[in-house]
């Protein structure tokens, strides 16, 4: 197994996991919650003896997860199901569904939390709630073929961006009016969904490629490629307002990337098959991640950048989630 770090990059991401306060929290997170897409559970895992203690349905292929703005909330979205289901974010219990939320493979909160936004992935639409917390009211349905995948927003919850993977697109939906306002073209089979800060660029995973697209969203146009390895998916930020990792998925690696520079400045390699969705602790010196065609969960170690456990769990996992947890700013 190798990692294709250097040394002194190694020595400035320890540096900064010393230096960055805000990757740091009181608590420490006991319970890993991962979505086991291909078998409709939810494993919960310990995460002091990093071992599955239980595992429940929840519904139809539930593939993403995040908590209410209250933070009191997780919501499991099931794709297949067309419901929500709510867990208690600490101890991981079933608290409630919400029924007759159609398609909801990716969801999220507008930054300001009036809205909340659904890939309607197979049936080819964008939903747009208003939203009070876990209360949702349909605002308007909008037709996004070919098949929409991730989103993301504008810090001022003007826009939301959505990939369409199967047309290899990227639109940016006007949120009170609920309008497609421009699409323009990306690789092959677009996904993950990143913000660099001040809004300034929006990265996108391109995983029917090696590389993650950069877009200057405001004049709608490619600048740069940023050659990571086959499968470019998601993103998780270290928290430092620098760096991110993305997952490629078919090669089996993670990337990290830093945002200022638009380089790739580091690899993590010889992961178990399919890297997928990412989740770092508190003090940022723990990054775990899915590995969807692998049935396991990743551990990573940030300051050596080296896999130190792998967890079977089951088929396909895809989202994972741990609170507290460190800024995804």
């Amino acid at each position: 197994m190798s990692y294709l770090l250097s040394p002194r990059l190694i020595s400035l991401i320890s540096a900064l996991l010393l230096l960055q306060p805000v990757l740091v929290f009181a608590a420490e997170p006991k319970l890993a919650i991962i979505l086991n897409s291909g078998e409709a559970t939810v494993s919960l895992i310990d995460m002091a003896s990093r071992k599955v203690t239980k595992t429940f349905h929840v519904g139809k292929e539930p593939h993403h997860l995040m908590m209410t703005p209250d933070e009191k909330t997780l919501l499991v979205a099931n794709a297949a199901g067309d419901d929500i289901v709510l867990l208690n974010p600490i101890t991981g219990d079933m608290t409630g569904r919400i029924p007759k939320i159609i398609d909801p493979y990716q969801i999220g909160y507008s930054p300001n939390n009036k809205w909340f936004v659904t890939a309607a992935n197979r049936l080819d639409r964008v939903d747009v709630y208003a939203a009070n917390g876990a209360e949702f009211k349909l605002a308007k349905s909008i037709p996004a073929a070919k098949t929409p995948s991730h989103i993301a927003f504008t810090s001022d919850s003007k826009l939301a961006f959505v990939t369409l993977q199967d047309s290899a697109e990227v639109v940016a939906i006007d949120l009170e009016k609920q309008v497609i306002i421009w699409r323009m073209p990306t690789g092959p089979v677009p996904a993950g969904l990143w913000m660099t800060p001040k809004d300034q660029y929006l990265l996108v995973g391109i995983t029917g490629a090696d590389y993650v697209q950069v877009i200057d969203w405001r004049n709608r146009k490619e600048i740069k490629r940023i050659k990571t390895a086959n499968g470019a998916h998601n993103f998780r930020p270290l928290g430092d307002k620098k760096h991110v990792f993305v997952t490629n998925r078919v090669a089996s690696t993670i990337s990290l990337l830093n945002m200022q520079t638009l380089e790739k400045v580091g690899d993590i390699t010889g992961l178990p098959a399919g890297p997928d969705d990412m989740e770092l602790t508190p003090d940022g010196k723990t990054l775990w991640v899915t590995l969807r065609f692998s049935k396991k969960v990743g551990v990573i170690d940030v300051p050596s950048m080296k896999l130190i456990d792998v967890i079977p769990v089951g088929r396909s996992p895809h989202g994972v989630f741990f609170y507290p947890r460190a800024s995804w700013e």
